[in-house]
């Protein structure tokens, strides 16, 4: 899929803003904090209905602005073409549109998709389990009929099971009915997640290969969340002291983590940050490798400050893997990054929000 056109309304120092993208790679340029990261962000809305920057949900309002709105126009594989949107005014809650009729979340993810690789993207393999759950759930997500309910289910049972825990009042048969169902999506989600890395197994091998042939072979190590061998229902069971205690779930598909070891870097902390970054890369590159198997296009990828996160070798390297998939690229830099130098390219200046195109 691509973006045709994107249109951004109050989104940081963004005010106004509306570009025409080209089908390849579209660069922006420009000073530290003209806003080139937001046009990415806007971008990953679309796709997560949330930033890929940390802590970034109440500061992604403009100063002074009273909403916030994403659109776009964009174009399917197939020649299939959708108009999207996502704003929110006075209130938390995303309000999603697709051809101008309002939407659900999921239906308006479900349309876009949008990979990332930016400053922070290191922590996809050395920061908390939650990102690396959320990498996985959105793969699945992609690929599995039926993901999203599924994990609806358990985060509604979850937290029921949550209020109870902290209820000094509960009676233990309260428990079992949103055990047993918290068990049941619980399992359904694993199978999913286990279909999913199995097929993303050989692809991350081939990236990882590409990028860190220095490390070995690569090996994804997946942990569940619960003990091998067990019913999550029993578990819970066995566990509801402990959880009484605590004041919520500690086993469950919510506890779930996978790592990448390495034949010459077995454990993360052999790691170095730029193995780190690399590392996160590949595990990106093979996800989007996949949905494009699954789903017959390539996912939108982002690129952030390129030429300070990876050397003029992997910069060359991953444009040229870029170009051979036919995926659009929305990529940003203080200036052109030498990589680019003599690739087909749109420029984009941008300074104190606002976005000319130069090329």
């Amino acid at each position: 899929m691509r973006f045709e056109r994107l249109r951004i309304q109050g989104l940081r120092c963004l005010s106004e803003v509306e570009v025409d993208l080209g089908p390849g790679i579209n660069v922006f340029e420009g000073p530290n904090g003209a806003g080139k990261t937001s046009m990415l962000e806007a971008a990953f809305l679309l796709s997560h209905a949330r930033s890929f920057r940390s802590g970034a949900r109440d500061a992604l309002l403009q100063r002074g602005a009273s909403e916030l709105a994403v659109f776009a126009e964009l174009m399917h594989g197939d020649g299939r073409s959708r108009r999207v949107g996502l704003g929110r005014a006075g209130s938390p809650r995303w309000d999603a549109r697709i051809d101008g009729e309002k939407a659900a979340l999921g239906a308006l993810v479900g349309e876009c998709a949008v990979v990332c690789f930016e400053p922070g993207s290191h922590a996809l393999i050395a920061g908390a389990a939650d990102e690396r759950r959320r990498y996985l759930d959105w793969g699945v997500f992609h690929v599995e009929q039926g993901f999203l309910e599924t994990w609806r289910r358990y985060q509604r049972a979850l937290k029921q099971r949550n209020a109870l825990l902290r209820s000094a009042a509960s009676a233990d048969e309260l428990f079992s009915p949103w055990e047993a169902e918290l068990a049941q999506a619980a399992h359904t989600i694993e199978a999913q997640r286990q279909r999913y890395l199995e097929q993303l197994t050989p692809m991350l091998a081939k990236s990882a290969g590409n990028l860190l042939p220095e490390l070995g072979v690569v090996e994804l190590r997946y942990r569940r969340g619960w003990p091998e061998g067990s019913d999550l229902a029993d578990v819970l069971g066995e566990s509801r002291a402990r959880d009484r205690l605590r004041g919520h779930t500690t086993v469950g598909a919510h506890r779930a983590d996978w790592a990448l070891a390495f034949t010459h870097a077995p454990l993360r902390e052999h790691l170095s940050r730029g193995q780190e970054k690399l590392a996160a890369l590949a595990s990106l590159l093979a996800q989007a490798a996949l949905f494009a198997a699954e789903r017959g296009e390539w996912p939108v990828v982002c690129l952030d400050d390129l030429a300070s996160e990876l050397d003029h070798p992997h910069q060359q390297a991953l444009v040229a893997e870029l170009q051979a998939a036919g995926a659009q690229v929305l990529l940003t830099g203080t200036e052109l990054p030498p990589a680019l130098a003599a690739v087909p390219h749109r420029l984009f200046h941008v300074e104190q929000g606002q976005v000319a195109r130069l090329l």
